[in-house]
């Protein structure tokens, strides 16, 4: 049986107009043009489909049944052709990320932002983890990519590097130090200092700075997070050293960020895993993601 569409659509509208001619009025087309494709289908079934009745033609059953199976037949491409659109809006894929909260908090919303602005229909699920749990949902396929702290425990994914950058001071706008361009490990002798826990890398490297400058801080609380370290000194409770991405999203009158030397080294990478091919969403998605790491790193440094 032929499956050309112009027949099928045809042979509905005759259908529905119950005549050759009222059918090739409503297709735009000649009434022989109209007239042959119905034979083809006839010839092509191997049935009779119409009585041809004083200029009228008369459905026989089989011609009924048909109707049911080619309106099935229409609905069923009509269906795939809505579920590609889909696809290509995003809206049955999407793109799954595992992001640290460094990045996941407030950078990555961003990001999301002006994806949507283009891909208004296309979803997106972020997944704010620490580091060593991106790479594990990475490497399992979990997501489609990651952004994680430096260096790695696991493998089975791909890595390139995101940013590579340098932690900052975060001090009260009201504090002397907030007058200093660069500050260093002297200036915190005797400060109040809002400190990593000490699980966190970055406070190994702080540790192995400050003690080789003989300094001894006042660490009056710990944190595992950059935010509420920032919220904590907005409130005056102490100097901290965060990352620049969550020091740019926390810009306020009342915190000022400062380069702190020697260098505590900041460097985050894109893991992706080897065995998933990127889609055009992801490939978007990343793309705006680089966009603002630029526009921060420039505003930061």
């Amino acid at each position: 049986m032929s499956l050309h569409p112009a027949i099928h659509e045809s042979f509905q509208v005759v259908m529905r107009s119950g005549t050759i001619s009222g059918a090739a009025e409503m297709l735009g087309r000649s009434q022989p043009a109209v007239s042959r494709m119905i034979d083809k289908l006839e010839e092509d079934m191997g049935v009779k489909l119409f009585e041809r009745r004083k200029g009228r033609v008369v459905a026989t059953h089989a011609a009924h049944l048909l109707l049911e199976e080619v309106e099935r037949l229409f609905v069923s491409l009509s269906s795939l052709d809505d579920f590609g659109k889909r696809l290509a809006e995003g809206r049955e894929a999407g793109v799954g990320v595992a992001c640290l909260p460094a990045l996941g908090l407030d950078f990555m919303p961003e990001v999301i932002s002006r994806f949507s602005v283009g891909r208004p229909q296309a979803r997106v699920i972020l997944n704010v983890r620490m580091s060593v749990s991106v790479e594990k949902w990475v490497a399992t396929q979990q997501v489609d990519f990651g952004l994680a702290e430096t260096p790695f425990q696991l493998s089975g994914f791909k890595t390139s590097l995101f940013a590579d950058t340098s932690y900052v001071a975060a001090v009260p706008a009201s504090h002397p130090l907030a007058g200093e361009e660069v500050l260093r490990p002297e200036h915190l002798e005797n400060e109040r200092l809002i400190a990593w826990t000490a699980f966190v890398s970055a406070r190994r490297i702080f540790d192995d700075v400050m003690q080789g400058a003989g300094v001894v801080p006042r660490q009056v609380t710990e944190c595992t997070m950059s935010a509420p370290m920032c919220r904590m000194v907005n409130r005056g409770l102490g100097i901290a050293i965060v990352d620049p991405f969550t020091a740019w999203s926390h810009r306020d009158a009342g915190v000022v960020y400062r380069p702190f030397l020697p260098r505590i080294p900041c460097r985050f990478a894109l893991l992706q895993s080897e065995m998933r091919l990127q889609t055009e969403l992801t490939g978007e998605l990343i793309g705006y993601a680089e966009e603002l790491r630029d526009e921060v790193l420039s505003d930061m440094t």
